[in-house]
């Protein structure tokens, strides 16, 4: 199932919920594209308000060195700031005006990354507007990580000049993983390495495919409202592809709308395609795999014919090879400083 109540405000997609409000499309269809998976207009999951959270706090700065001209500001950075994701979440800034071409290299140099052991990473710009940050491979499980964004007298390109720092640190939790064959109607959940769970699922029709690609967790919640006119399957109640009705123990996947979850619809999933998109679980493995995951945990879609979903899909930063994501970054890849 797919849908939404189409609310946008700072290009961030809001999801009407039974009770509750997630980011981006509440189902599983529409297109692939958004500025921010967690917005500073969007409450997080859980009640915690991204406004409050996600949104970057400046602190002090010294006297400006600069020409005269409006501050360079950074609307959102996720992590939060004292959260635990899974091993796949990328560091994902979003400033609120665009950052020139010209001026991207200084900006990624001032955005400074701490990690607790080793390791080598690289920013990669999706707009200009966004820029992400993962390492070469997944986090380890455990790491302690800090974003330090110094843009104290970083200019970028475009007039405006920074004048705080903004400071986030998180930590890396369990190594969970889910790897969803769509062709062979399976899903395997791992935890450190080992398989602990294998399930039977439906994934997209061929009219409607899920999306390949490995693709972090963004949120969760234990309802949701899927209406297939918010993402444009169809608004004509006649059509036997119109549905609007509110379905449990949601996994958040994309913020064009996948999400892996329970389908009255598809109630024993492992031998067709029930859904527009989807991940279809039975209603006692979709409340099982719900109560695991994580935001940050990935998810790894194969086998569907639509292709691999864009890396700023949500959290999808290691659909993309290192090879592609570097092709993003102004500064290249780097080694983190340990700290």
């Amino acid at each position: 199932m797919v849908g939404r109540v189409a609310r946008f405000k700072s290009g961030i997609g809001i999801a009407l919920l039974a009770g509750a409000v997630a980011f981006g499309a509440s189902g599983c269809g529409g297109s692939a594209s958004a500025t921010s998976a967690k917005g500073s207009a969007s409450p997080v999951a859980g009640g915690a308000s991204a406004s409050t959270s996600a949104s970057a706090s400046p602190s002090a700065s010294p006297s400006p060195t600069h020409p005269a001209g409006p501050p360079l500001q950074l609307d959102t950075i996720y992590p939060l700031d004292g959260e635990t994701v899974g091993v796949a979440q990328p560091i994902s800034i979003v400033f609120t005006h665009s950052v020139a071409s010209s001026a991207r290299k200084a900006v990624e140099q001032a955005l400074k990354v701490t990690t607790s052991s080793p390791m080598t990473g690289a920013w990669h710009w999706f707009s200009s507007t966004r820029v992400d940050w993962r390492p070469q491979s997944y986090w380890p499980s455990g790491t302690k990580v800090s974003v330090n964004a110094d843009l104290n007298n970083v200019g970028d390109g475009n007039g405006r000049w920074g004048t705080h720092d903004y400071h986030h640190s998180f930590t890396i939790g369990a190594d969970v993983e889910a790897k969803v064959d769509a062709p062979g109607h399976s899903m395997k959940v791992y935890k450190n390495g080992s398989l602990i769970k294998s399930m039977p699922i439906d994934a997209g029709s061929p009219t409607f495919p899920s999306w390949d690609g490995t693709m972090a967790v963004i949120d969760k919640q234990a309802e949701v409202r899927m209406t297939s006119c918010s993402v444009g399957i169809s608004c004509d109640k006649s059509s036997p592809n119109y549905y609007d009705i509110t379905l449990p123990w949601d996994v958040h996947l994309t913020t064009s709308g996948t999400y892996v979850h329970y389908s009255t619809g598809d109630p024993w999933p492992g031998h067709s395609y029930g859904s527009h998109g989807c991940v279809h679980l039975s209603l006692s493995d979709s409340e099982w795999f719900y109560n695991l995951v994580q935001p940050g945990d990935p998810v790894t879609i194969t086998g569907s014919p639509r292709g691999n979903t864009p890396g700023d899909n949500g959290y999808a930063a290691f659909t993309l090879s290192w090879s592609d994501w570097l092709s993003g970054s102004a500064a290249g890849e780097l080694p983190t400083t340990v700290g």
